[in-house]
């Protein structure tokens, strides 16, 4: 509702005079007033919400004083603020809560001012505690990543060395180095007036994380991924394995474009990850050396790779404007903040606030519908409880005392696990739905017998393990030519392994090429699903892909070439 102002392309609409149509789907409704309805229209209007939250995963825009034409008509200030009071009165029937986002001046004459106004409608759902995203951060080495996680979620500026990112490091070498080598997850929650809730919001000055989780109506994990090109492996797997909804790519000003930045923009992409960008450290480089990481950046995202619509947000309304569009199309938002002098981080945090799920509704009760598939990310053992794995959830629904099937084993075979407890931030709970991560507790299994890698999945789906399988792959960079016998890492979800290529449809395979070819995993057996995203590499060397046939694994072959 301002300025140059994106439709769903991406493109500039002229000084927004006027919004697109209203479209019947979705999570965005107009109206022109809502003025002292009638009992039957309330409750009309009430539905009408609950259809809208419902569409939104719990988050609704209403646009006031705008017809269902898209056009920005305005209210006088007594119809606006009766209209934000039946708003109110509507959302407290659902239990939902209301933010004004923003409001512009359609008509400011000497006689009569006329306002629009945007607000947001937030009703957490009744069977979850909170709306929960995924973020993963990428980005070259010291390019402040771990220090604007920092920043954001301990509510504190960093003093320019690095104090930020202490909380955030799990190994004594990280905090040596101040380089991030592994995965680290932590949260930043949002409150119904759209406030962020850092662990420093307490007398005592330590909030915990539970306490983060009870207090907030959205909460979003951030996944601090490895910068350092030895680390790459890393990043790939958090990628590939925590399936975030979208991701963040951290670029230092001072440095512009350099290390592992391409290369995490294009894992990123060839996953099909929504990402925004973000410049720090403006605070110490000067405006000729921002305005030339700022060209770079550009130019990077209009190449033919990318081909993506930059978007430099400047104001609080530009932060709303690319949140509400972020996931049609090809936008990419581009941030400018310094975590040192604070400058710009409230506009990140306003995106963060309003960007909404990745997934439309349709999509997440096609997955609630289909039989459970949990990955395994992490093996843990608890004292007093036992073996605890970590991982997410792709489909199905998983709850406590289910039984499901544990692989696939060295020998390709699933054994019968029960799920005694479950938990998820730190907090119990009894059921893990779609695309959220959780920590299990298996009964009486052996953690020896536990890697990464491996999958729980419903009996039901019958499954079965492969050593061999087909995938279409597109040869991203490779310097000369692959063919039959090229080894390569494979990550095909929570997948990592070694495979060469046994099978190909043509004699060789050069950069910007496609093929169907045959792979052999060296190692040991793994699940694949038919569909699923497949990355390859080695060296240098990318390759994406699709599964496309799996092969059942028969323990008493001779499988090994």
């Amino acid at each position: 509702m301002e300025v140059n102002k994106l439709d769903s392309k991406g493109k500039s609409v002229d000084r927004m005079e006027n919004l697109p149509p209203e479209v019947e789907e979705g999570n965005i409704e107009y109206k022109l007033k809502l003025i002292n309805p009638s009992a039957c229209r309330f409750e009309h209007l009430v539905t009408q919400m609950k259809w809208r939250l419902r569409e939104g995963h719990g988050e609704a825009i209403y646009e006031i004083g705008v017809e269902d034409s898209g056009l920005l008509a305005g209210l006088n200030d007594a119809d606006l603020q009766a209209s934000l009071h039946t708003l109110r009165k509507m959302a407290h029937k659902l239990g939902a809560t209301i933010n004004i986002l923003r409001q512009r001046v359609v008509n400011d004459c000497q006689f009569e001012k006329k306002t629009a106004c945007e607000v947001l409608v937030r009703k957490v759902p009744d069977d979850q505690p909170f709306i929960d995203l995924k973020l993963a951060v990428l980005g070259n080495v010291d390019g402040g990543k771990s220090t604007l996680l920092g920043v954001l979620t301990q509510g504190e500026l960093d003093n320019g060395r690095g104090r930020a990112r202490l909380n955030l490091f799990r190994h004594l070498h990280e905090i040596q180095s101040g380089r991030t080598s592994s995965i680290s997850h932590e949260i930043l929650g949002f409150n119904s007036e759209g406030e962020v809730i850092t662990s420093s919001d307490t007398q005592q000055g330590c909030l915990a994380v539970e306490e983060i989780c009870s207090n907030a109506s959205k909460l979003i994990t951030l996944i601090d991924l490895a910068g350092h090109q030895k680390y790459i492996k890393t990043t790939i797997c958090g990628l590939t394995g925590y399936s975030p909804d979208f991701a963040m790519l951290v670029i230092s000003a001072n440095t512009g474009i350099a290390g592992t930045t391409k290369e995490h923009l294009g894992v990123a992409m060839a996953l099909q990850v929504p990402i925004f960008v973000v410049v720090t450290k403006i605070d110490m480089c000067s405006s000729s050396m921002l305005l030339r990481c700022m060209t770079q950046l550009h130019r990077l995202l209009t190449g033919l790779g990318c081909k993506k619509v930059p978007y430099d947000v400047q104001c609080i309304d530009d932060a709303v404007n690319a949140a509400l569009h972020f996931n049609h199309g090809s936008i990419c938002p581009i941030f400018q903040v310094s975590s040192v002098t604070g400058e710009n981080l409230d506009m990140l945090k306003k995106f963060l606030h309003v960007v909404p799920p990745l997934h439309t509704t349709h999509e997440q009760e096609k997955l609630i519908q289909e039989h459970a598939e949990f990955q395994i990310d992490e093996v843990f053992s608890v004292p007093h409880v036992g073996t605890v794995v970590g991982g997410a959830l792709l489909r199905g629904i998983v709850r406590e005392h289910d039984e499901l099937l544990l692989g696939p084993s060295e020998n390709g075979e699933f054994k019968p696990v029960e799920i005694t407890s479950i938990h998820r931030n730190r907090s119990p709970c009894r059921i893990v739905r779609p695309s959220q991560a959780a920590s299990l507790s298996l009964k009486e299994i052996d953690r020896a017998v536990l890697r990464k890698g491996l999958v729980l999945l419903k009996a039901e789906l019958e499954p079965f393990a492969c050593k061999d399988f087909e995938a279409e792959i597109l040869l991203l960079y490779h310097t000369t030519t692959i063919s039959c016998g090229f080894q390569a890492t494979i990550h095909v979800s929570n997948v990592c392994q070694t495979a060469t290529i046994v099978h190909m449809d043509k004699e060789s395979l050069k950069t910007n090429e496609k093929a169907t070819v045959r792979l052999h995993f060296i190692k040991h057996p793994e699940y694949l699903r038919v569909g699923s995203r497949l990355f390859l590499r080695e060296g240098r060397t990318k390759g994406m892909g699709q599964v496309t046939r799996v092969i059942p694994y028969q323990h008493t072959d001779v499988a090994e070439r």
